[in-house]
């Protein structure tokens, strides 16, 4: 093979190396405003900011707890509106997020400890929170499901 050659090859093999790297790089952005909105999201749910969540919120969410129930948007934030409802620690960890276009896939653990009607409760859970640019350009949370891991 002569030198030409050879530096076109060798050209073309560095140019590849790079294609992931600079793709991997465009959606860090995207990635970092999921997890700041995951973080907004669950500071608004500790403070019981009801117009926080309604932003974050799509209009469809709904949302799988613990014990299989599922619940809409309005039943979600009734909830949280609920003065009985006192939540002292909420924080996610282990957080991942996968992109697919304008849907993002978040996965991780939670911890949630306080008082429900005066009772103390604590649970540990894995999570899945699915996001969606709307047509606003604005991402909203359309599904969260939250499990407690079996070895538990």
């Amino acid at each position: 093979m002569n030198l030409k050659l050879s530096l076109v090859v060798i050209s073309a093999f560095a140019l590849g190396a790079l294609v992931p790297t600079v793709a991997q790089n465009r959606k860090e952005p995207a990635e970092s405003k999921i997890l700041a909105l995951e973080s907004k999201w669950n500071d608004a749910y500790k403070r019981g900011d009801v117009s926080t969540m309604e932003l974050l919120l799509s209009p469809n969410f709904v949302i799988t707890v613990e014990d299989g129930n599922t619940f809409s948007e309005s039943g979600y934030l009734a909830y949280n509106t609920a003065s009985a409802l006192h939540v002292e620690i909420s924080e996610m960890t282990d957080l991942k997020v996968r992109m697919h276009g304008n849907v993002a896939v978040v996965t991780g653990a939670y911890h949630e400890k306080g008082t429900s009607k005066g009772k103390p409760y604590e649970s540990r859970d894995r999570l899945t929170d699915v996001w969606m640019k709307n047509a606003d350009g604005a991402w909203q949370v359309i599904a969260a499901h939250y499990s407690i891991p079996a070895s538990q």
